[in-house]
C-alpha cells in the first residue's frame, strides 16, 4: 500500500483516511469475514513495540493475515481506502511482507515524522491498541483476567461484567512568548542538551486552558495573559493526546519548579546559533513540540490581541 502524502508533512487537522467502523465491531461474523478477505492487511508489532517499515523509513510494511481469526489477538483498526487493516502483537522477523523491498524494525518515535498521513495514522493507532492490551489485561475493578470484545476496542470482565476501553490521557503543551517575541524553552535534568516548550497533564476537574495556566505557574512561575489553541496530536507513549497552545505573558522573570532544571528566553537568532554550534537540541520532528517551535521560528504563530 502506498501513501501519497509527502513524508514529514503530517496534517493533524485533516480528516483521517483510516475509517473506524464502530458500528460493525460487535459483529461475530463481519470481522472474521474481513480477516479472510483478499484486501486485508496486518500490521505486526513485536515485543519491543517496533513496527516494520521500509529501509528508507517512510512507509509501513504489512503482511497478509493467515490462519483463523482470533478475537483475542487480532484487532481491527478500521478501513483504509476501503480495505481492512488489522494489528497484532507478534515477532515478525522472517515474515512474508506485501510488496518488494527490504523491511527493517523501527520505533514509532524514530519514524513517525517520515511517514505519510495514512501510514502514520495506522501505525499510531496500532501501537496504542497493542500497548493497551499489553498493559491492562486485568479488570481494574476486581483484578480478574478480562476478555477482548469489539475487535480489540473493548475488554470485559467475566466475573463482574465491567466494561472498559482504551484510555487517552489529555496533556497540554505550551509555547510561551514574551513582549519581545522571545520563546521560553527549558529542560528537565535528564534531557541532556535538548530544550523544549513546556507540557503537563490535565488534572481531574479542570479544563485544558486551566491546565495551561496551572502547569506554567508550577513549572516556570509565569502568569499568562492570553491562551490560544494551536492544534493536537495523539502520542501513544503510552496513551496521551497532546493539546497544543500558544500563550503570551507580560512577565519575564522565571522561577523553575522541581521538574525543570533550566529555562530561558530565546530569540530566533540565539536559537539558530545554539542549534548550529550544538549547544542545544530541540524535540524530534514527529512531535507537536517541534511544530510549535518551528511555527514560532517561521513567524507562523498569531500575535496577541493586545498588539493586533
Amino acid at each position: 500500500m502506498t501513501d501519497p502524502t509527502p513524508p514529514g508533512t503530517a496534517d493533524w487537522a485533516a480528516a483521517s483516511r483510516l475509517i473506524r467502523v464502530e458500528e460493525q465491531l460487535t459483529s461475530n461474523e463481519w470481522v472474521p469475514k474481513l480477516w479472510q478477505s483478499d484486501e486485508a492487511l496486518l500490521l505486526p508489532i513485536d515485543s519491543e513495540r517496533r513496527i516494520p517499515v521500509s529501509a528508507s523509513g517512510d512507509a509501513v510494511r504489512f503482511i497478509r493475515p493467515t490462519g483463523e481469526y482470533d478475537s483475542q489477538r487480532h484487532f481491527l483498526l478500521g478501513h483504509l481506502d476501503g480495505a481492512p487493516r488489522f494489528v497484532t502483537a507478534m515477532e515478525w522477523q522472517g515474515a512474508r511482507f506485501v510488496g518488494a523491498g527490504s523491511v527493517v524494525p523501527a520505533s514509532l518515535r524514530d519514524v513517525a515524522a517520515n511517514l505519510g498521513d495514512a501510514h502514520r495514522d495506522v501505525a499510531i493507532t496500532g501501537v496504542a491498541i497493542i500497548n493497551w492490551h499489553r498493559n491492562e489485561p486485568f479488570c481494574p475493578r476486581c483484578g480478574t483476567a478480562s476478555r477482548v470484545f469489539k475487535a480489540g476496542f473493548m475488554r470485559v470482565c467475566p466475573k463482574c461484567n465491567n466494561e472498559y476501553f482504551p484510555r487517552t490521557d489529555p496533556a497540554v503543551i505550551v509555547a510561551i512568548i514574551d513582549p519581545d517575541d522571545r520563546l521560553l524553552l527549558g529542560r528537565q535534568s535528564s534531557w541532556g542538551h535538548r530544550v523544549s516548550v513546556f507540557a503537563g497533564f490535565v488534572e481531574t476537574g479542570e479544563s485544558a486552558e486551566q491546565a495551561v495556566h496551572r502547569e506554567m505557574a508550577e513549572e516556570v512561575g509565569i502568569s499568562l495573559r492570553e491562551v490560544r489553541y494551536f492544534g493536537s496530536q495523539p502520542w501513544p507513549f503510552p496513551r496521551s493526546l497532546m493539546l497544543g497552545f500558544v500563550a503570551y505573558t507580560a512577565e519575564t522573570e522565571i522561577s523553575t519548579g522541581y521538574e525543570i532544571s533550566y529555562a530561558d528566553w530565546f530569540t530566533r537568532e540565539r536559537l539558530d546559533r545554539e542549534l548550529a554550534d550544538g549547544t542545544i537540541d530541540i524535540p524530534m520532528r514527529s512531535s507537536i513540540a517541534h511544530r510549535l517551535v518551528t511555527a514560532w521560528r517561521t513567524g507562523a504563530l498569531p500575535r496577541p490581541d493586545s498588539v493586533d
